[in-house]
């Protein structure tokens, strides 16, 4: 499912964003006018693609697909891109954004996560990149580090704020970077947030989700538990499901106004459902495997066709169609 072709019309979608400075969402507390600048000055490296998180991971689509096919001629569009915005002055801009007093919960934990798993595709090669992006990952690392202990009960919504979804991706760079204080504290965080989550009545998606709570906490404790204890736990959890139940689970939804940013989350739903159903899949008895799998596909179909056509979609679904393709692959 994943060739050169899918990879180059992904990267021409981010590369004509990614330094597109308006519309832009700012999801700012103002303390004075000082805080009223251009995305630009605010945000040296992430202002375009409409916010600061859509804006860093379609850098982590760009650097995915660089490592994936670097003979794609858009490879020398994105490192030419990366040399000019991932510097050390640009990124100690970015880094000193979050260190003042007021900044602290900016981009909590969505934006965190996806800064984290941008440099854990940067640091697979370690590239100079990677070295400029460190100091701001070191901290966003710390402050996940520190804010883990103090949340009482797991977020489970279906927008940015999902926990389960922002430990997943900060798992990948606490392993690949070698983070073990970030492993421990998040494996400790799944394990107390939802190992003894049973009988799931997966009452979604609402309107304007784009991730499934029952599948991102389900993908999160596939990689938390060892093998044998998550197929016991994932049994429990969803006991219903190899006989088609809870249906809404498995059957994609449809966007009845992709020209509303809200609205068109569901296109971004049915592309995060599929990455997870694929990679659930594959620890599942072979008859649930297959629904599962025929799922996610149905889900890819619905769409794929319309990651782009409208900028309230255009800036951020590429990435999450990457994930789901990547799967599937």
């Amino acid at each position: 499912m994943l060739d050169a072709a899918q990879l180059a019309a992904l990267a021409s979608i981010a590369l004509g964003h990614v330094t597109r400075e308006y519309p832009h969402s700012e999801p700012m507390r103002l303390q004075s006018a000082a805080d009223l600048l251009p995305p630009s000055q605010l945000h040296p490296v992430f202002y375009g693609s409409y916010d600061w998180h859509s804006c860093v991971h379609s850098y982590w689509l760009l650097a995915r697909i660089r490592r994936l096919q670097p003979g794609l001629a858009e490879t020398i569009a994105i490192e030419t891109l990366f040399d000019q915005q991932l510097t050390r002055a640009k990124l100690a801009q970015e880094l000193a954004f979050f260190q003042q007093p007021t900044k602290a919960s900016f981009e909590r934990p969505y934006g965190w996560a996806w800064l984290l798993k941008l440099q854990a595709e940067l640091s697979a090669d370690r590239t100079v990149w990677a070295s400029a992006l460190q100091p701001l990952a070191a901290h966003l690392a710390q402050r996940l580090c520190d804010y883990l202990p103090r949340l009482s009960a797991p977020i489970r919504s279906g927008a940015h704020n999902n926990t389960a979804f922002a430990l997943l991706l900060a798992l990948d760079y606490a392993e690949s970077c070698g983070h073990a204080a970030l492993s421990a504290q998040i494996i400790h965080s799944a394990q107390a947030f939802y190992r003894d989550d049973r009988d799931c009545q997966a009452w979604e998606p609402g309107g304007e989700d784009f991730l499934s709570p029952a599948l991102q906490e389900a993908a999160l404790m596939q990689r938390v538990l060892p093998k044998t204890q998550f197929q016991r736990w994932f049994s429990e959890f969803l006991p219903r499901l190899e006989q088609g139940q809870p249906a809404s689970l498995l059957t994609p939804v449809q966007s009845r106004d992709r020209s509303d940013g809200k609205l068109a989350h569901l296109d971004g739903l049915n592309l995060s459902r599929a990455w997870c159903l694929q990679a659930l899949a594959t620890d599942q008895p072979a008859t649930l495997q297959q629904r599962m799998q025929a799922s996610a596909a149905a889900h890819l179909q619905a769409s794929l066709p319309h990651i782009d056509g409208d900028y309230m979609g255009e800036h951020w679904l590429a990435t999450f169609a990457l994930l789901a393709l990547q799967t599937a692959h």
